[in-house]
């Protein structure tokens, strides 16, 4: 009987996809892959099964992610002994409205459509992947499994911004983030899961979260992903008056601000360079080194702030593409924190895997 899963998580030039199992109560990928280089010349897809009976490495020019989604599912249909019974998809961001996983209706599409103010930067795309998959896998249930269900545990002290009331009622309140990824580091402690835990989940997008108990009651990220710690693009919290500053001397309007604040500052900003983490160790030059110490000193920070909010911490967890490959990073976030006697771990996000889980059980529920 047919039980594979597909799921996809797209980014600004990839798009990551996962076929998952059961596999004794839990979901297993067996199959998994990638298009890379979308928009570039160099674009590739590698598609490898678990037992390695399946490898498939192709060049692409892919123009789009839509192009991507194209090649993988031809590649999909040689390999695909049975049909999918479903098709899950990372949503950042459901907006006010959307606060939990759910099966992609035409409602559910124009809720989405509705929330993009919430994140500019991602909706846009998620909602024409989205659409793009319904038309190539046709015959299945499609789900949204969105990054901010996991923060619904926040107390209203986390979720609530200083701002008069009514702004919280139309929505502006902070949502979190990287949700999927908390939830799948919970996951796979397991049995070890400590009462008080913070996971740092750093990449080119990057936040932090205080868990307790299993239930995340605070973290970095706002009203949408911008906020929080420094990025790789992205500024963080900023002073408000920072962006009446840029208003009143420099004219910029709302999306000039936008892009700022969304594409030229963070590490970019800082060490004027695309350079990522790796590359700006590397430089040693005082613009690099200044953004590292912005980034490191911002983590830091947020890790002992969230041992106040705790009473104490029992074990900090290191997760996302900095969290887990860049031990230089850990050990200048680390580099004081000694005094709070706490364990340092390093575990892979697996979002993928999340993803799958809240399919079946969705699946579950509606048969």
């Amino acid at each position: 009987m047919a039980q594979d899963i597909l799921v996809l998580n797209s980014g600004s030039s990839s798009l990551k996809f996962g076929v998952f199992a059961p596999d004794g109560g839990d979901e297993k990928a067996w199959l998994t892959g990638s298009a890379k280089g979308i928009g570039r010349e160099d674009g590739s897809l590698s598609m490898r099964s678990l037992d390695g009976s399946i490898d498939v490495q192709q060049s692409h020019v892919m123009e789009s992610q839509h192009d991507a989604l194209q090649h993988m599912a031809d590649a999909l249909h040689e390999h695909l002994e049975e049909p999918l019974v479903a098709v899950g998809h990372r949503i950042v961001h459901g907006g006010p409205h959307l606060r939990t996983h759910a099966r992609i209706t035409d409602e559910v599409t124009q809720t989405l459509r509705d929330a993009v103010q919430f994140a500019p930067l991602h909706l846009p795309q998620s909602l024409e992947l989205l659409e793009q998959a319904q038309d190539i896998f046709k015959d299945v249930p499609h789900y949204a499994c969105l990054d901010t269900a996991f923060h619904q545990t926040m107390p209203a002290r986390a979720t609530h911004l200083a701002l008069p009331k009514h702004y919280a009622d139309e929505g502006v309140v902070r949502y979190g983030f990287h949700g999927l990824s908390y939830e799948s580091i919970v996951a796979s402690l397991g049995n070890d899961l400590p009462e008080r835990l913070v996971v740092a989940h750093l990449g080119s997008g990057a936040s932090l979260c205080a868990i307790h108990n299993g239930r995340s009651i605070d973290t970095t990220m706002g009203l949408t992903p911008t906020g929080g710690i420094p990025m790789a693009t992205r500024t963080g919290d900023l002073d408000p008056g920072v962006f009446v500053y840029l208003m009143r001397t420099g004219g910029m309007d709302a999306d000039a601000v936008e892009h700022l604040i969304n594409k030229d500052s963070g590490l970019k900003g800082l060490s004027d360079s695309n350079d990522d983490m790796q590359s700006l160790l590397q430089r040693g030059d005082a613009d690099a080194e200044l953004a590292i110490d912005v980034f490191c000193t911002a983590v830091r920070k947020t890790i002992g702030a969230y041992a106040a909010l705790m009473g104490g911490l029992d074990r900090v967890v290191f997760t996302g593409g900095i969290g887990e490959h860049a031990g230089a990073i850990r050990e200048r976030i680390c580099k004081g924190l000694d005094f709070l006697g706490v364990q340092f771990d390093v575990i892979e996000t697996q979002e993928e895997r999340q993803i799958a889980r809240h399919c079946r059980t969705l699946l579950t529920l509606n048969s």
